[in-house]
C-alpha cells in the first residue's frame, strides 16, 4: 500500500516539477503536451528542456538512494554513504583532469565515470584479504583512495586557469542539472538497470544483516554478494556524478526516511528508498531553479537540508 502511495506520489511530483520554472506551465496544461506534441513553446519547454532534467533528477535520487540502502545494510552500519569507498572523489577528479585537458561535457562525464570506477576498484583490491573481503578493510581502503584523490584533485585545481577552468571545476563540485539532456542516455541506463537489480536483491542484504557465518549457513555466499553490491552501487553512484557532479547527503540520508516510514526490513526498505529518494531529488531541484532567479547548485540544498536532519536524527537517537 505503501509503495502504491509513492508510485502515486511520484508520478504527481514529476508532473508538477515539469510546469516549474521562470517560465511556469499549470500541471494540466503538462498533460495536454505529452498527449499533442505538437510544436508549441509549452510542449518544447516540457518535452525537450525539462523532461530530461526532472527524469534524471528522479533516477540520480532513485540510485543513490538505493546504492546508500545497500551499503547501509551490507556494512551494517547507518552512517555509510554511497562514496564510502571513494567513487566520488575519483569521479571529482576524472572531472576535474577533463575540463583541465580536453574541455567538452561527452570527455568530462566520460573521464567523472571511469576515474569514480578506477577508484572503487583500487579500494577493493586493497580491502581484499586471500579469498576474504573484511567490512572494515573495505571502509579503510576507501578513506584511503579518497584521501588520494581528492589530493589529485586539489593538483587540478591549482593548475587550473583561475578565470575561466577553475570556476567551472567548482561549479561542477557542488552538482547540478542545469545540462542534462536525453544525451545522457547512457547514464540513464545504467542507473536504471543498476537500480533493479538492487531491487532485487533486498532479501539477500535481510540474511547477510545476521552475519557472515549465519548467511553461509543459509546458502548465501557473503563474498559474492558484497562483490555485486559494491559493482552495483558503484556504477549508480559514478554514472550519477558523471552527469550532474556531486551531491552529497541523498545516499546517507533517504535510507534513514525510508526506515522510519517502512521499518527495517530491507525488503521494504529497498523499494522505499527509490520512490522516496527520487521524489526528494526532484523537490530539490524545483527548489534550486525556482528560489532565486538564477539557479541554486543541487549539492548545497542537499547539504543544508541533510546536515540538520542528520543532527536531529542523532539526537533522537542518543535520547532512545
Amino acid at each position: 500500500m505503501k509503495n502504491t502511495i509513492l508510485i502515486v506520489l511520484s508520478f504527481v511530483v514529476i508532473v508538477v516539477s515539469l510546469g516549474v520554472g521562470p517560465y511556469k506551465i499549470a500541471p494540466i496544461d503538462v498533460v495536454k503536451c505529452f498527449f499533442n506534441p505538437k510544436a508549441s513553446i509549452d510542449s518544447t519547454i516540457v518535452l525537450d528542456i525539462r523532461l530530461p532534467r526532472v527524469l534524471f533528477a528522479y533516477f540520480v535520487g532513485a540510485g543513490l538512494s538505493a546504492a546508500g540502502s545497500a551499503y547501509q545494510a551490507m556494512f551494517k552500519n547507518p552512517l555509510v554513504s554511497p562514496d564510502i569507498l571513494g567513487v566520488s572523489g575519483g569521479a571529482a577528479f576524472g572531472a576535474a583532469l577533463a575540463i583541465l585537458t580536453l574541455n567538452h561535457f561527452y570527455f568530462i562525464e566520460i573521464f567523472a565515470f571511469v576515474f569514480g570506477t578506477i577508484a572503487v576498484y583500487i579500494a577493493f583490491f586493497l580491502a581484499k584479504s586471500k579469498q576474504e573481503l573484511p567490512v572494515l578493510n573495505l571502509v579503510i581502503s576507501g578513506i584511503i583512495v579518497g584521501s588520494f584523490f581528492t589530493a589529485l584533485l586539489g593538483i587540478i585545481k591549482y593548475l587550473a586557469d583561475p578565470n575561466n577552468q577553475l570556476p567551472q571545476i567548482v561549479f561542477w563540485l557542488m552538482g547540478s542539472f542545469a545540462n542534462v539532456s536525453f544525451s545522457a542516455w547512457g547514464a540513464f541506463i545504467i542507473i536504471g538497470i543498476c537500480v533493479v537489480f538492487l531491487y532485487l536483491l533486498r532479501w539477500q542484504l535481510n540474511i547477510a544483516a545476521f552475519g557472515d557465518d549465519e548467511a553461509k549457513s543459509l546458502g548465501v555466499n557473503i563474498i559474492n554478494l558484497r562483490k555485486i553490491i559494491i559493482l552495483l552501487s558503484t556504477l549508480t553512484t559514478a554514472a550519477s556524478v558523471a552527469v550532474v557532479g556531486i551531491i552529497g547527503w541523498v545516499g546517507l540520508i533517504i535510507p534513514h526516511i525510508s526506515r522510519l516510514i517502512s521499518g527495517s526490513d530491507n525488503r521494504n526498505v529497498m523499494p522505499t528508498s527509490i520512490f522516496v529518494g527520487g521524489i526528494f531529488m526532484v523537490i530539490i531541484d524545483d527548489l534550486a531553479r525556482s528560489l532565486i532567479s538564477g539557479e541554486i547548485p543541487v549539492g548545497i540544498l542537499t547539504s543544508l537540508l541533510g546536515a540538520p536532519f542528520f543532527a536531529w536524527l542523532y539526537k533522537k537517537q542518543k535520547r532512545l
